[in-house]
């Protein structure tokens, strides 16, 4: 378990320097102070770019990124995969960290063509193999999120590292068109070290390489975390993001999603699940 003090992030757009280091690819830097107060909201991941993203909701919150196998069963889709690792993540933090009145909110995001899941690449030859795969056609990235409150249980129950509560899951696909990217631009990318870290062997924002031509859906979901949908969840308990949120994500992202667009009545090909 990999745990960092509580948080607070100021708005997403601001250029000071924060504690934690400088945001990469020259995207906005975020402050993060330490506060006293014991924060409603665990992320349970280490991802920079999901933490990046959950600030623009205006939400205090603290990190802590649990170790879960996060090998596919046999059989299993990408669908329940996703879903089936962002469950296991969160109750795994919240069995380690997690008070009874927090929401731990935790993410699986996967590259998915064709039929095969392409997890991060092992070593740069690897990496290279799978942005050649992608290049010059559609493929998907399946991000499952789950989002896990202790307190709507009258007793909290931990046993072999389950811990009960209100539990809602929420599935986006997205549907992500390659452009026609060369070999050598390929090598220079994987040189940048960046492709390494990433499901498919790429980060959607880097400002250099750009792979992907053009997009319809969830920009967000693509970097890791699909903001619109996890408000969805939040809103299901009573919880609502900053009022600039939308605005602050168009600018950040430089994308207008269709899915904030829509009102967030009807998600994008989305799956919303929520049990007791």
């Amino acid at each position: 378990m990999r745990e960092q003090g509580a948080t607070t992030l100021a708005p997403a757009l601001s250029r000071a320097t924060a504690s934690a280091g400088e945001w990469r690819w020259g995207l906005p830097v975020l402050e993060s102070p330490f506060v006293t107060e014991k924060p409603l909201l665990i992320l349970a991941s280490n991802s920079p770019r999901r933490r990046q993203l959950l600030a623009l909701a205006g939400w205090e919150f603290k990190v802590s990124a649990a170790d879960v196998d996060e090998s596919q069963r046999p059989n299993e889709s990408p669908a329940d995969y996703v879903l089936r690792l962002a469950e296991t993540k969160a109750r795994a933090t919240a069995a380690a960290v997690a008070d009874s009145d927090q929401i731990v909110l935790a993410a699986d995001t996967t590259v998915v063509d064709g039929t095969d899941i392409l997890g991060k690449p092992k070593d740069n030859a690897e990496a290279i193999a799978m942005l050649r795969r992608l290049r010059g056609h559609t493929h998907q990235v399946y991000s499952g999120i789950a989002l896990l409150r202790l307190s709507d249980k009258r007793s909290t129950i931990c046993l072999a590292n389950r811990v009960d509560g209100f539990l809602l899951k929420d599935l986006c696909i997205t549907d992500v068109p390659m452009r026609d990217y060369s070999d050598e631009e390929i090598r220079a990318y994987v040189q940048t070290g960046d492709p390494l870290d990433k499901a498919g062997a790429y980060a959607i924002q880097h400002p250099e390489f750009r792979p992907v031509a053009s997009l319809e859906g969830c920009f967000a979901s693509v970097m890791g975390l699909p903001m619109c949908h996890v408000i969805l969840l939040m809103r299901k308990m009573n919880i609502q993001p900053d009022p600039g949120f939308f605005a602050s994500c168009a600018i950040l992202l430089e994308y207008q999603c269709p899915v904030n667009l829509a009102g967030l009545e009807k998600p994008v090909r989305s799956l919303l699940k929520g049990k007791e």
